[in-house]
């Protein structure tokens, strides 16, 4: 199975980079995974609702670009679907028992995801209601990505 992270901007703080590539080495005996960064658009501080609209476009753009056509894409937003750890473990056996080898998480920017992003994705998956810096969400997501399969392989590791 291939997961592949594509989110807009930069990493800069060494304790996330860190954390990632540590669970990116945990996750190698049971899936290749992928980080994609994408630029994000430089933005002023106040925008109008039709320059903020620009700015996702333009970055909405940069994701799709790495997105397969046969990968099934699971956005993270505020609005998607509340789901346990379990959920997420039986969501990525359910894909790869149905021949689903590419799975794709999307991690917008400060801004959210462009309209042509959102019409892309099979699933939007949220993290609760709290907001969170989406640089954080990188390393969230991969440790739980990686408690996922240890709980789909029955391995010790989830409590």
């Amino acid at each position: 199975m291939h997961i592949q992270i594509i989110a807009v901007g930069k990493l800069k703080e060494k304790y996330l980079t860190d954390g990632i590539k540590e669970y990116a080495k945990r996750l190698a005996p049971y899936a290749k995974v992928t980080i994609q960064e994408v630029a994000d658009e430089k933005v002023p501080e106040t925008l109008s609702p039709a320059q903020e609209e620009q700015a996702k476009e333009r970055e909405g753009e940069r994701i799709l670009a790495h997105i397969r056509p046969d990968a099934h894409v699971i956005a993270l937003a505020i609005d998607g679907q509340l789901w346990s750890s379990e959920e997420l473990a039986q969501q990525i056996d359910r894909l790869a028992t149905y021949g689903c080898s590419q799975i794709a998480f999307v991690i917008g920017g400060s801004l959210g995801l462009s309209p042509t992003v959102l019409k892309r994705v099979d699933q939007k998956l949220s993290f609760g209601r709290l907001t969170y810096p989406h640089q954080l969400m990188r390393l969230i997501l991969i440790e739980q990505i990686y408690r996922a399969f240890k709980i789909i392989r029955g391995e010790p590791y989830h409590k």
